[in-house]
């Protein structure tokens, strides 16, 4: 889902920071907006810091744990020390020349008959391809258009749906030009979006060609592509987006940036985006101009129209500009002009259309949406194999454990998607009789009630985050004593527009983006926590782990920083092999530094952490009763004056 998509984002903002590369990002994020040339980027590209965090943003991806085809995966990268990490980048970026690229096939969609292909490179042609992302990203977030979501730092599917139901709801917009790029990632011309980078002022022509090879990587058993950007690398989400932006553009001018004489007095949104009611009335009356907004995720957008024909002419003007422009055609049979009064229009998993709400002689349209039925279809697939992984869960309890996890996180994950539906009780309340059905079926004797758990007084432990959630529920089932989280008790939540100051490469954006995480748990990371808990350990440990994470708001309890994936540890207060237990109260959660300072026992390790964490007295003080705890001796003496 989404959420482990922002989780991700997150994590590196504060990597940027960490890392001491958040200044670079920051002047070149501003170097672009006022429309400056680039001409030594690989410079910055091959820099040390920028190194070991793409090192450190990769490290947490899941995906550096896939081999490419030279059969490595980030372990390989670990063993290597940090100097000589850096060198290998550096030496590779001299003259360039990518590994072969392993191309895999994946299911699209709920057709198993349909694959979609990706292309994985090497382990060190990721590295390298998260070095040049770091540098490119703030320079085009300063050229893209605000309309576009899908691949951006702190944008999300979230955005573009409160973009959409603003623009039916508020603007009016009820008709929809919905075009379909045929084979786009297969498609994309490498000259022209070489073209287009360096009309964002990219004009570094090493890095050009080093981006160059990257596009023309061989395809193990395949050969040498010619056009297309491969799905599956890492930079290939930037580089579609470059190609597209030139539409967001396009389509703008032609309404909401075209030139006027007068300037007219603009409004601001609460979000902080600007009004520009006065301007378009002006040209509404005073021009024939089409009326037209676009919202982009990725190659999937939708063209707003206040009429049929000005619809139409969109439709073919869009068609046309693609074709001769970016060389890219449509699919017909998917790309069509949709009335929302009469038909939904599919976007993002969902179903959208304007509903009458009103009377036949005052109509009064607003947003209706539903999950979208193939959607619907595979959460039921997912949920029937989840519910079996549970019947049968293997010999161990744990396993047991895992699996009750897996059906929560899943379910959890549902409901933090599809509650942007406006229908999604009705869409789940259906399937939620199905699957309680299922579960009395499978289960038995097994399974318990909510009701049934009260009434016997049954002394059932719900973890924090099932009980803040559904803790009201009477749909709420036990298997073994273990909760499951209920699919159909999930109510309707509208999106969020994105807020206009929210931006990773300026300070005041960044730290709107602090505030915001501060007053908020990050469901991605719990949801990380919930999927992989930690081997060998009791089921206990594993859900108390995650409680504790909800308990803490994410945060260290020594330092009190907000901690990223691979950087959680559930400390033992008082050690297991000094008798200490699983339970909820012997456990605290822990930054990777605190973690190793706690048990530190030589003089040079508790300095170098020391140094490194710079506590102050109350912080040293928390420290050192856990040390305490676990039978080490203080910290005290090493306090900085």
């Amino acid at each position: 889902m989404a959420t482990k998509d922002k989780a991700q984002k997150k994590a590196k903002l504060r990597h940027a920071e960490y890392y001491d590369f958040q200044e670079i990002q920051d002047k070149l994020y501003a170097d672009s907006l006022k429309g400056r040339e680039f001409k030594h980027l690989v410079e910055i590209v091959s820099t040390p810091e920028n190194i070991r965090l793409a090192y450190r943003n990769i490290k947490a991806n899941h995906g550096s744990k896939t081999a490419g085809t030279d059969g490595r995966t980030i372990k390989d990268l670990e063993k290597l020390s940090d100097e000589k990490l850096v060198a290998l980048v550096q030496r590779k970026l001299d003259w360039y020349e990518p590994q072969s690229v392993r191309r895999v096939e994946i299911p699209k969609g709920t057709d198993p008959t349909k694959k979609r292909p990706l292309g994985i490179p090497t382990i060190l042609d990721r590295l390298i391809q998260q070095c040049v992302l770091q540098v490119l990203e703030p320079i085009c977030e300063a050229k893209f258009h605000d309309h576009s979501y899908g691949f951006r730092p702190n944008r999300s599917q979230e955005h573009a749906i409160a973009l959409v139901y603003k623009n039916i709801q508020l603007s009016h917009y009820y008709f929809v030009v919905d075009i379909d790029i045929k084979g786009f990632f297969d498609n994309v011309n490498h000259g022209k979006l070489l073209k287009q980078m360096w009309t964002l002022g990219i004009r570094d022509k090493k890095l050009l060609s080093i981006i160059s090879a990257m596009l023309k990587a061989e395809v193990a058993g395949i050969g040498f592509p010619e056009k297309g950007t491969p799905q599956g690398g890492i930079i290939s989400p930037l580089l579609s987006n470059i190609v597209l932006n030139e539409l967001d553009w396009w389509v703008a001018s032609q309404w909401e940036e075209f030139p006027t004489r007068r300037k007219y007095s603009v409004n601001y949104h609460s979000n902080g985006s600007a009004n520009y009611g006065h301007k378009y009335e002006a040209l509404r009356n005073g021009t024939r101009l089409k009326e037209v907004t676009c919202v982009r995720y990725a190659d999937d957008f939708k063209l707003f129209a206040k009429s049929y024909k000005q619809a139409k002419k969109l439709f073919y003007a869009v068609t046309d500009w693609l074709k001769h422009r970016l060389g890219l055609d449509i699919s017909p049979e998917k790309s069509k002009i949709v009335n929302l009064k009469e038909t939904y229009s599919e976007f993002l998993g969902l179903r959208i259309k304007a509903a009458n709400h009103g009377r036949k002689r005052k109509p009064k349209f607003v947003v209706e949406s539903h999950i979208k039925e193939k959607s619907l279809d595979k959460i039921k697939s997912n949920l029937k194999r989840l519910i079996h992984d549970i019947e049968f869960p293997g010999h161990k309890k744990r396993a047991e454990y895992e699996a009750v996890s897996r059906f929560n996180s899943y379910v959890i994950g549902v409901h933090n998607y599809y509650s942007m539906a406006t229908m999604i009780c009705s869409d789940l309340n259906f399937m939620a009789f199905s699957v309680q059905k299922s579960l009395k079926a499978r289960m038995n004797k097994r399974l318990k009630t909510a009701k049934q758990v009260r009434k016997r007084k049954l002394n059932y432990v719900i973890p924090d985050y099932i009980k803040e959630r559904y803790g009201q529920s009477q749909q709420l089932r036990f298997v073994d004593g273990y909760a499951l989280a209920p699919i159909g008790y999930v109510k309707h939540k509208n999106p969020m527009l994105k807020r206009r100051i929210i931006n990773s490469y300026t300070p005041e954006g960044r730290e709107a983006i602090h505030k915001a995480l501060g007053k908020n748990i990050n469901i991605g990371i719990m949801h990380y926590l919930m999927r992989n808990p930690v081997p060998y350990r009791s089921a206990a440990y594993n859900d108390n782990r995650i409680s504790l994470y909800c308990a803490q708001f994410g945060k260290c309890a020594i330092t009190g920083e907000l901690l990223a994936i691979g950087d959680i540890h559930c400390h033992h207060k008082r050690p297991r092999h000094l008798g200490g237990t699983d339970e909820y109260k012997n456990l605290v959660i822990v930054g990777e530094d605190v973690h190793r300072l706690i048990h530190a026992t030589t003089p040079e390790t508790i300095r170098k952490y020391m140094d490194k964490l710079n506590l102050d007295s109350k912080q040293l003080k928390k420290l050192n009763k856990l040390r305490s705890l676990a039978n080490v001796e203080s910290c005290l003496q090493f306090d900085a004056i």
